[in-house]
């Protein structure tokens, strides 16, 4: 795909959605931590109906060590992963209070040393919380990119390396959220909605459905 094709393609993103953002729901950035981490291999849906009732109540690392980790996984048992989820964020919040007295740090070397934070996680928080333009490559922006053909790659890293190669500075700050979109709504997985798609025509996936 050339350059050309890949500037319109966020172009047009970009007039479908001008302000995207994460569909995950959450009042501070530790909030935001919390639901990332338990955001894998779950869906933001599940996560939230988990994190209203959690949220509502804890708010601060400080607050998450109080409730323990029993406590905790009786708010998220219906996620996936939960009993190993429930253990890293407790050793989270401890790392956070201890080394960062309670605050998220700004610096992915300090994210990823967070037990159950890896780097689509610290990728998720630095865009999400404090405007890096980074890309978490998930499985839908892993999908989009390499069906579209915008930025092909064997595995998640070559994917990351090449959208931020690739894709226009302009566009960075909200190239992940418009992917993640774009997949879980019209790219998805097992049939793509082609046929409403607003980049259907600068597309290069052969096997395009009419729906």
């Amino acid at each position: 795909m050339n350059a050309s094709k890949r500037y319109e393609i966020f172009q047009r993103l970009q007039q479908h959605t001008p302000k995207p953002t994460t569909e995950l729901e959450y009042q501070n950035t530790f909030q935001l931590l919390i639901a990332v981490i338990l955001s894998a291999q779950a869906t933001d849906v599940g996560v939230n109906k988990a994190c209203k009732p959690l949220f509502k109540k804890y708010k601060t690392p400080a607050s998450f060590l109080k409730l323990g980790e029993s406590g905790l996984k009786q708010y998220i048992k219906t996620i996936g992963l939960y009993n190993t989820k429930g253990k890293n964020i407790i050793k989270t919040c401890q790392m956070l209070v201890d080394q960062h007295k309670g605050q998220v740090p700004d610096d992915r070397k300090a994210l990823e040393a967070l037990p159950g934070v890896g780097r689509k996680t610290a990728n998720v928080v630095l865009n999400t919380a404090f405007g890096h333009p980074t890309i978490a490559v998930d499985t839908h922006i892993f999908r989009v990119s390499n069906r579209t053909r915008i930025a092909p790659g064997k595995d998640v890293v070559e994917v990351e390396k090449k959208l931020l190669k690739f894709i226009d500075d302009e566009f960075k700050q909200d190239a992940h959220h418009w992917l993640i979109l774009h997949g879980r709504y019209t790219c998805i997985a097992r049939k793509p909605r082609c046929g409403s798609c607003i980049i259907e025509d600068l597309c290069e996936y052969k096997q395009k459905t009419e729906i």
